[in-house]
């Protein structure tokens, strides 16, 4: 089924309000939501969508939470999402992470205590539509074993970096695993191999088939070894920043919520002009292509998808839809 760009944001508007948030809040979780599936982030827009609506239906997201400021110095702040819906509390840490930059050249804000911020990319797209340099990063449920081990214990925490350009923003978005859940979800769906190893069959055995990996919960760590130790120092920092919990404490309670999260924004345009950024990336990315020409930088495909997007509409799949307007 195709649908606009629009039909899919004013839908999941209509689904949205109806379930205790503000009319402001509903509109820009939409918009995310939306966004996310535009981008071609599936994964984490549309597919993600009926699961969020069951959390704030069974309590895990609290509609009319507010964050609150914990601590406050210079340029460095804590605050407590109050279990509210992540992608707001993301909103506003990042927006407020932004503000401290203005004042201080950089600023710093640890969230803890909030829910699933969906795509992380998000936010790095919105700093960098302002001009600043991004890195954030979210920590998660024991969802990943480490290297070595069989056992999840270590979380896939999804981790960004953006850079302001002129000529198209360079937005990384990635967990620490090879394959988000949400992709291999997707997949699965879809049917097929996943295009690399994407973690272990029910063997004990490596394998590309994201339907045995859903079912064995054995994703793969990206970088192996590098990316189960880069998963553990990111948990223990989001964690300090925050003052929130780690991948332990969250595993031991009843659903994936009170994560610990920080948004940190560089106001680089302070040192620096935004022409000799602009130059700095360029003369990177052209060496890179011009010895790799079918190489995409991060965050290229993102935008080339919007565009078409927004020009033919989205393909969806018509059991999706309907689970979704049935919400």
């Amino acid at each position: 089924m195709r649908i606009s760009c629009n039909e899919l944001e004013d839908t999941f508007l209509r689904i949205i309000s109806g379930h205790g948030f503000t009319e402001e809040d509903a509109r820009d979780l939409a918009r995310v939501f939306a966004g996310s599936t535009i981008d071609g982030v599936y994964s984490h827009g549309i597919n993600r969508f009926p699961r969020f609506i069951r959390e704030v239906r069974n309590g895990t997201v609290l509609p009319e939470a507010e964050p609150e400021i914990i601590r406050s110095q210079t340029a460095f702040e804590q605050w407590d999402g109050k279990q509210g819906a992540g992608i707001l509390n993301a909103l506003q840490c990042a927006d407020r992470s932004v503000q401290l930059a203005g004042q201080s050249g950089i600023g710093c804000v640890g969230l803890a205590n909030t829910n699933h911020w969906m795509r992380g990319g998000t936010y790095g797209w919105r700093v960098a539509e302002r001009g600043l340099l991004f890195i954030g990063w979210t920590n998660t449920m024991p969802n990943m074993p480490p290297w070595g081990g069989d056992r999840n214990t270590i979380g896939n925490n999804p981790f960004v970096m953006a850079i302001p350009r002129s000529e198209g923003h360079v937005v990384l978005d990635m967990a620490m695993s090879q394959y988000s859940y949400g992709k291999l979800e997707w997949h699965a769906k879809k049917g097929g191999m996943m295009p690399e190893f994407a973690g272990y069959d029910t063997r004990g055995e490596i394998t590309r088939d994201p339907a045995e990996v859903l079912a064995t919960e054995r994703i793969l760590p990206a970088g192996l070894w590098k990316g189960s130790a880069m998963a553990m120092v990111m948990d223990l920092a989001a964690a300090v920043l925050s003052g929130g919990l780690t991948t332990c404490g969250i595993g031991d309670l009843p659903a994936e919520t009170k994560l610990s999260q920080v948004f940190i924004s560089v106001n680089i345009r302070q040192f620096m002009p935004q022409r000799e950024i602009d130059s700095i990336t360029r003369e990177a990315l052209d060496f890179i292509r011009q010895q790799n020409d079918r190489i995409l930088y991060p965050g290229q495909r993102a935008l080339e998808h919007r565009q078409k997007c927004l020009l033919e509409g989205l393909e969806i799949p018509d059991e999706l839809w309907k689970e979704i307007c049935s919400l």
